[in-house]
């Protein structure tokens, strides 16, 4: 299981260049009342970090969690690159981290990995509850391409917020073969979005033109910490 937690990574607050960003999540179930104690085992290992191009989430999952998942980490990183220098932690603080998750973490869950394919960033401090959508799509590139018109023509809707759209590679949750993902300020702050833009027919027609897709599931969580 470390082995395969080292290579986690997740997109976070990354302006998405014509370098293609990558990233990996594995879910866990928490033991009861340790996410203060997991917050402080990440921070002594990861706060004085220099990331390159790339990061570190730990995120608490709210609505539409499955299996009794309670949070996920993430790590992202620009393919290609390394996300951060090889001795950037080095093994005895690597080794410390998870023997001490082990005292924390229940059980640990899915995991899955996939791309970046569109991205806006966002205020991660103001809107740090994300809401994504898994879904299926058979055109790529026509979904991107729709999904891409939609943030420039309801850019001032989306000022402040993270805007997503990525693929599952390995791992597929569900069978879903993309994403969504959208920030906020709070369940509230989401609804009132959507109230608004299901009631806006350009809006409405836009989303049609990203072609057919089918919803597999949807959920939202929260971002505790970014180390990027």
């Amino acid at each position: 299981m470390k082995q395969i937690i080292l290579v986690l990574a997740f997109f976070a607050t990354v302006s998405l260049s014509a370098q293609t960003m990558a990233y990996s999540v594995v879910e866990f179930k928490a033991k009861p009342h340790t996410q203060k104690d997991i917050l402080n085992v990440f921070n002594e290992t990861f706060e004085e970090v220099e990331m390159n191009k790339g990061g570190i989430t730990l995120e608490r999952l709210g609505n539409g969690r499955s299996n009794g998942a309670t949070h996920r980490l993430v790590w992202f990183w620009t393919m290609g690159e390394e996300m951060m220098a090889e001795d950037a932690v080095s093994d005895d603080k690597n080794d410390a981290l998870w023997a001490k998750m082990v005292n924390y973490v229940d059980e640990w869950q899915a995991s899955y990995s996939g791309r970046v394919l569109s991205w806006q960033n966002g205020n991660a401090e103001e809107n740090r509850v994300v809401h994504i959508w898994d879904i299926k799509i058979d055109n790529p590139t026509m979904f991107k391409a729709g999904h891409d018109k939609i943030v420039e023509e309801f850019k001032d809707d989306f000022e402040g917020r993270a805007v997503g759209f990525g693929t599952y590679d390995f791992g597929k949750p569900n069978g879903a073969s993309h994403w969504v993902a959208l920030s906020g300020k709070d369940k509230e702050d989401h609804m009132m979005l959507y109230d608004k833009l299901q009631k806006d027919a350009k809006f409405m027609k836009l989303i049609q033109e990203r072609g057919p897709l089918q919803d597999v599931k949807d959920y939202e969580l929260r971002i505790l910490k970014q180390f990027n």
